[in-house]
Formats: structure tokens, C-alpha cells, sequence
């Protein structure tokens, strides 16, 4: 066995190649940091896990099978897990899909939310931590790569820097930054797009180490890495895992879950944890586990992967019941041997030495110099601005879907008339109707389109402690604001006067200003159903609806509101749509005077010869309440401001639990 598993020449020289290749990028790295100074070196850091379950209460059955819904069955998802890591160590935890990596890793970085029974104690130098403490003590690297796609790394770095330090220059952050890249060797990618779907970029094993790159900043002591080999080729996988071999003897504690590892790696990690339903059944270093399993009676064959045939020696086979109860049977006995194992035992006198020890280390939290909200909101603007702005198709279809939208109507109405018999009255109905009611879909796609990602973005970097997640969502506003206005105005101007409109210059800016706040009401309202709905396709059913009904409530032409049972004349009161109806009937009607050519094709088709009397027979008292209609229009905006805050707010607290 011992030869089976020894560091063969053909081993040897592959390992060599992957530190060759990091030895450079190392180097400069330490240069930059001063690693090389011992005065200058920290403390060590040590974690200990103590003791850790976890379990979660669920329905039996589905919501309208009432008698089962009311039933509950606790589930275990973690169960008495305990282990010690120190600095300079990398450890990887394995195990087959619903074994408990994750929901472990979620655990340690305190991101298990509320919604089930955590017991157990993390200690870090072997002091106790406290809930508050866990964000501020742990970076975590998530499965998925959350970047934004138009920003080159260096960029995408900068920013994250300017959010998490406070009081640095710019040539400091720079200089950050740069060792970062350096320590992570992303130097040659610096200018480079990280690129997305819709366009290439940077490949996938430089986005994880941007990932990784984004924690480094603020200077942790302990990473925690969910599946950082996750759709990558198996060379670019290794050389991640050499690579947080590299980081983690820089006086730093690396944990990380892994599937499948090649054997190559197998004297890279320098402690391996394998779980099955929720126990950790061996933790310990390499040549341990070799020796462990092969003391049990389960030796490894030769030219196999250990990883591979321990993996499946202790996972549960579900197939079958028989086949269940089997292989339960056997991970069980693996694990009763573990826990009285000297492995064990050691590792429990490490973390009783670490806890009674008189002269502990204080806790190593990661850089708490963070700016002022004010600050971030200014960050977060100019990352969004400069994202968001080189999406050239994006910024085209921004600006001209109104103006596609006008074109149509221009086309079908041609040119307004005067003379009433010729529908001078309906036809501007008609336009004011469809100009209030088209406005806010054109908000809600673009919403629909480009705030998900953002989102994303923002419910991981908020658990990092960067922001709030309403500081982003007020960025994302300060970001459309000028595109809708720019947007509104040429569709307004090519409208208004293809068709022949009142043409005073007053009343074409009124008409402009009224329309502007639909459309950017209907992008506000989508921001704040996604605060709270998790899927784009419900919010644009929803936002939908909400416009409908404000139009057939709020607009006065599918009928009056004196005619209105009383219910619906108070709600109308909630409608944008009633006073941006009664702005545009007034600006449009007032003072404006019709003809009638043919009084012999209808009696009594030539009784409307005024605009006023538009004004009077279906808006009364409008006229009165120009400047107030304005205001109660325009107070609709902030109140939406408001009201997505609150619900990013409830955002975060949903997400925790």
C-alpha cells in the first residue's frame, strides 16, 4: 500500500510543473506583501468545529393535501461534525451529493439562516464566535462565479476594493489590487472583460480565481470554497487546488468541497474530510486515511483513485432498500471506528489545547475599514454606470424602444384632425391612452432584463459585509434615470409633432413630463416586486396586472368617474394613471377649438366644438387641479423609492432565513 500511494517520479514532475507554473506570480506576491519579512508575519490562526447538527423541520405533504400539510418530519442534515484545521493547511471535504458539504461550509461562515436547529460551537483561536462575529471572521467563495460581465478584472477588483477599504488613496487600492493579481497570477487578464453568455471573455478557471481574488482584498485568515472546480476542464481544476495550496501557506486556513479530485492531488491537501449523511466519517491527513481504511479491511486497489473508491465505499446506496440498509450499515461502522480512532483523539486534544490555552491569539477579522454608505452608494453607481453603459445593444434598445413604439402609432394615426366628424376628439383619446399605457412596460422590461444579475450580484456581496442591498437598488435608479429621461424625450418630440399635437412648446414639455413618470414608474415597481419575488416571470405578470388595472381604475375612458361605483372612485386616488390622464386631457383639450365639416351623418355630431368641453364632460375639475395633479403625480416616485428600500430590507432578512 505504501507504494501504491507514494509520490512516483511521473507524480513528482507534474506537481513540479504546477508550482513552476505559480512559482513566479508567488514571489512577486510576497515581494509586494512583504511576506518575506518574518517581523512582519501574523500570528497563526486555527479553526476548531465542534460538535456541529443541524436539523430542519419539513411538510409532509403539499399545501392543498391539508390533513399531510399540517404533519411535519425533522430531517438531519448534519450530525455531531467535529475537526481541527490550522494555518497553513488545505482541506477538502468530500462526499457524494446531499451528504452535508455545503450545508457545513454554510454553517462555518454563518450563513445557515434560520430556519431550522443549529447546535454546536466555532472557534477560532479558540475563542468562542459570536453570530455577529461570522461575516466579519470568514470569506466564502460560492459555487457560482457572480461578476459583471462588461468590466475588465482589474476594474471588477478596483470596485470591491473601493467598497471594503475606507481611507486608502487610490495608489494604495492600486497597489492592492496589483498584489492580489499577482498573488493569484492574473496579471497577463488585468485589461481583459470577464465576458458572459452573450459574448466571450476570460476563461472559467481565471473567473474562479477572480472570485477568489474579490475575498483576498480584505485580507482574511480563513476561505471557505464551495465546489471552486465546478465546470472546469480536470488541469484547470488542479491547478485551482495547487493554487489554494499556495494561499493557504501564507498563514491562512483553506477549506474547500470538492467532487471527485484526481489522484494527482492527492499529497496537495493536507487534510481530507469525507462526509455521508450529514458525519464526517474520516478527517484526517492523506497518509492517515490510506492507513485508516486499509486497517478496516478496505484497501485501495492499485492505479486507483483513493478519492474516488473511499467516496463510494462510504456513501449510502438509495437504490434499493436492501442495498440502503447495507451500505448504512457499513458507513456507520466506518465511522464508529474513526471516532475511536487516535486520529479522533487527537484531533479533540488539538481543540481542547486550543480552547484551554492561556495565551490565546485574538480573532482574526478581516479588514473592518469600510467607507461610508455614501461613499458606497458612489461606487456602486459608477461600477453600475460603467457596466451597464457598454452593453452597446442594451443602451440602444434603451433609448429607441420608445421611439419603435411611437413609430407605430404615428404610422396608424398619420396626422390629427380638427374636424370632429373626422375623430379629432377620439383620435388624441386615443393617443393620450395608449402613450400613459405602453410607458410602463417599457420600464418593466428593461428592469425584467437587467436587474436580475445585478441582484445576484448584490445578495453575495451584501453577505460579504460590502453593502445593503437597498444601497444597490439606489444605485440601479440613479443608473436609469438619464437613459429614461433621454428615452421619454424622443419619443415625446417625434410623437408630438409627427401628429400634429397642440403645438405650443409648453405644452409639448407638460406633455413630456407627464409621460416620463409611467415609464419610470413601471421599471420602479418591477424593482420592487424583485426585492421580494425571486422569479422575473411572476414580477412582469404582476406589473402587468397592476397596469391594467390602474388604466381600467385610474384613466376615465372606459368610463367616467361619476358613473364609477364609489369603491372604484376611491381607488382610482392610488392610480398614476388618473393624474397623468387628466394632465394630458388638459394639456391637449384647453383652449383648443374644432370644426365640423358634415352635420347630415349623425345628429348631434357636431355638439362638441371646444376642447373645454372634453375637458368638463369627462374630467371635471380638472382644470383647477393642474399644479396638484403634477405634484400627486410626481410623489408617486419617491414613494416607490421608499417602498423598494423597505422591500430590499425585507430582502435580507428573507435570504437569512
Amino acid at each position: 500500500m505504501a507504494s501504491s500511494y507514494s509520490l512516483q517520479s511521473s507524480y513528482r514532475a507534474k506537481e513540479a510543473s504546477f508550482k513552476e507554473s505559480f512559482k513566479a506570480m508567488s514571489e512577486k506576491a510576497e515581494v509586494i506583501n512583504g511576506a518575506g519579512n518574518s517581523d512582519g508575519r501574523q500570528p497563526p490562526c486555527c479553526l476548531s468545529v465542534s460538535k456541529v447538527s443541524y436539523t430542519v423541520s419539513e411538510r409532509v405533504g403539499p399545501w392543498w393535501d391539508l390533513p399531510s400539510y399540517r404533519k411535519k418530519w425533522t430531517r438531519q442534515i448534519l450530525n455531531g461534525v467535529s475537526f481541527h484545521v490550522e494555518s497553513g493547511q488545505l482541506m477538502g471535504i468530500l462526499g457524494n451529493s446531499g451528504s452535508g458539504k455545503t450545508t457545513l461550509l454554510d454553517t462555518i461562515a454563518g450563513r445557515i439562516g434560520n430556519s431550522g436547529c443549529l447546535q454546536g460551537d466555532i472557534f477560532i483561536n479558540g475563542r468562542k464566535l459570536k453570530t455577529e462575529q461570522f461575516q466579519d471572521c470568514f470569506s466564502y467563495v460560492l459555487q457560482s462565479d457572480n461578476l459583471l460581465s462588461y468590466l475588465t478584472v482589474e476594474e471588477t477588483l478596483m470596485f470591491t476594493a473601493q467598497l471594503a477599504l475606507k481611507r486608502h488613496s487610490t495608489d494604495a487600492i492600486r497597489k492592492k489590487v496589483c498584489s492580489v493579481m499577482a498573488e493569484l497570477s492574473l496579471g497577463h487578464v488585468a485589461h481583459s472583460v470577464i465576458g458572459g453568455r452573450v459574448f466571450p471573455g476570460i476563461s472559467g478557471g481565471e473567473r474562479r480565481r477572480v472570485s477568489i481574488a474579490s475575498q483576498l482584498l480584505q485580507d482574511p485568515k480563513v476561505i471557505l470554497l464551495d465546489e471552486p472546480t465546478t465546470g472546469l476542464d480536470s488541469m484547470t481544476a488542479n491547478q485551482i487546488v495547487v493554487l489554494l495550496a499556495e494561499l493557504a501557506k501564507r498563514d491562512r486556513i483553506v477549506i474547500v468541497t470538492i467532487h471527485q479530485p484526481r489522484s494527482e492531488l492527492f499529497r496537495v491537501f493536507s487534510r481530507i474530510a469525507i462526509m455521508s449523511l450529514g458525519e464526517l466519517v474520516f478527517c484526517g491527513e492523506p497518509g492517515q486515511m490510506v492507513d485508516f481504511f486499509s486497517g478496516l479491511g478496505y484497501e485501495c486497489p492499485e492505479y486507483c483513485n483513493p478519492f474516488d473508491i473511499y467516496v463510494d465505499l462510504t456513501s449510502v446506496d438509495t437504490r434499493c432498500s436492501e442495498r440502503e440498509a447495507a451500505t448504512s450499515a457499513r458507513m456507520h461502522e466506518i465511522t464508529s471506528a474513526y471516532q475511536s480512532s487516535e486520529i479522533y483523539q487527537s484531533m479533540l486534544e488539538q481543540t481542547q489545547w486550543a480552547c484551554q490555552r492561556q495565551d490565546k491569539h485574538s480573532i482574526p477579522f478581516k479588514s473592518k475599514e469600510s467607507p461610508s454608505g455614501m461613499s458606497k452608494l458612489g461606487v456602486l453607481f459608477r461600477r453600475t454606470m460603467k457596466n451597464l453603459s457598454r452593453d452597446r445593444m442594451g443602451v440602444l434598445m434603451r433609448l429607441s424602444q420608445n421611439l419603435i413604439y411611437g413609430l407605430f402609432i404615428a404610422f396608424f394615426v398619420t396626422r390629427l384632425d380638427n374636424d370632429v366628424t373626422k375623430g379629432a376628439v377620439q383620435d388624441r383619446i386615443g393617443i393620450i391612452y395608449q402613450a400613459i399605457g405602453a410607458s410602463p412596460y417599457t420600464g418593466m422590461l428593461n428592469a425584467v432584463a437587467l436587474f436580475p444579475s445585478l441582484r445576484a450580484i448584490s445578495d453575495q456581496e451584501s453577505k460579504d459585509g460590502l453593502y445593503h442591498k437597498w444601497q444597490l437598488f439606489l444605485a440601479y435608479i440613479l443608473h436609469i434615470l438619464p437613459f429614461s429621461i433621454i428615452s421619454v424625450f424622443i419619443f415625446t418630440s417625434f410623437l408630438y409633432w409627427t401628429v400634429g399635437m397642440n403645438p405650443e412648446p409648453n405644452r409639448f414639455l407638460c406633455f413630456s413630463a407627464v409621460i416620463m413618470v409611467p415609464h419610470i414608474t413601471g421599471e420602479l415597481l418591477t424593482l420592487v416586486l424583485l426585492g421580494v419575488v425571486q422569479d422575473p416571470n411572476m414580477v412582469n405578470s404582476g406589473v402587468a396586472l397592476l397596469n391594467i388595472a390602474g388604466i381600467l381604475v385610474g384613466s376615465g375612458f372606459l368610463r367616467s368617474f361619476q358613473e364609477m361605483p364609489v369603491v372604484f372612485q376611491w381607488l382610482s386616488y392610488l392610480t398614476f394613471q388618473k393624474y397623468g390622464c387628466e394632465l394630458l386631457i388638459v394639456t391637449e383639450f384647453h383652449k383648443l377649438n374644432f370644426t365640423c365639416s358634415d352635420t347630415s351623418l349623425l345628429p348631434g355630431a357636431c355638439a362638441i366644438t371646444q376642447g373645454d368641453q372634453v375637458i368638463n364632460q369627462g374630467y371635471r375639475g380638472a382644470l383647477s387641479r393642474y399644479t396638484l395633479d403634477f405634484l400627486l403625480l410626481y410623489a408617486f416616485l419617491p414613494a416607490l423609492v421608499l417602498l423598494g428600500v423597505i422591500t430590499f430590507k425585507l430582502r435580507d432578512r428573507i435570504i437569512r432565513r
